[in-house]
């Protein structure tokens, strides 16, 4: 069987901003989240990024500068490397399937790797991101980086049930106990 992790972007990997990290400059990992990204690749999981960037669309920065933030994370990886990377670039009122909730990015990532996602972890910090694991039948993690605080004080019923971290680092260190 592949192991297989999905992870957020913003709040889970590098830090968040509710203004959008619109630049490398901006990009800043989330302290222990690259280690953490590399001891899941040497332990033989397969590492995939499912992102909402509607910063594009708002025009706050384009795909060029989120390819640079891209590189950013791999170069930081030393060698080691994200399996695939989804964004999803549509705003919430485009009704997009591939922006999350919906599960677009995650339906192109099994077929990618022609795996099924049904009980894979889905690590995140946002509702969004909790409801699109339980729809595709995953294991919702939810971090208190980003907005994770945030999202646990909203206290929604859908988070009934989901396993809460600190950070992606204590995430991986509970994966690979």
């Amino acid at each position: 069987m592949t192991k297989i992790i999905v992870l957020d972007r913003d709040g889970v990997i590098n830090e968040d901003s509710d203004d959008f990290i619109k630049s490398a400059e901006e990009w800043l990992p989330v302290p222990g989240s690259i280690e953490a990204i590399k001891r899941l690749k040497k332990a033989g999981w397969m590492v995939a990024v499912a992102t909402n960037q509607s910063g594009i669309k708002r025009g706050y920065y384009s795909r060029q500068t989120l390819s640079e933030m891209h590189l950013k994370l791999v170069d930081m990886l030393e060698g080691e490397k994200i399996d695939w990377i989804s964004y999803a670039p549509y705003l919430s009122e485009d009704k997009s399937p591939a922006r999350k909730p919906g599960t677009g990015m995650f339906k192109a990532i099994e077929k990618r790797f022609n795996c099924s996602l049904k009980n894979a972890p889905m690590v995140g910090d946002t509702l969004a991101d909790v409801k699109v694991a339980k729809a595709m039948g995953m294991q919702a993690i939810l971090v208190k980086t980003g907005k994770g605080e945030r999202t646990l004080a909203s206290q929604d019923e859908v988070l009934n049930g989901v396993v809460v971290y600190q950070d992606l680092n204590e995430v991986v260190e509970a994966l690979l106990a």
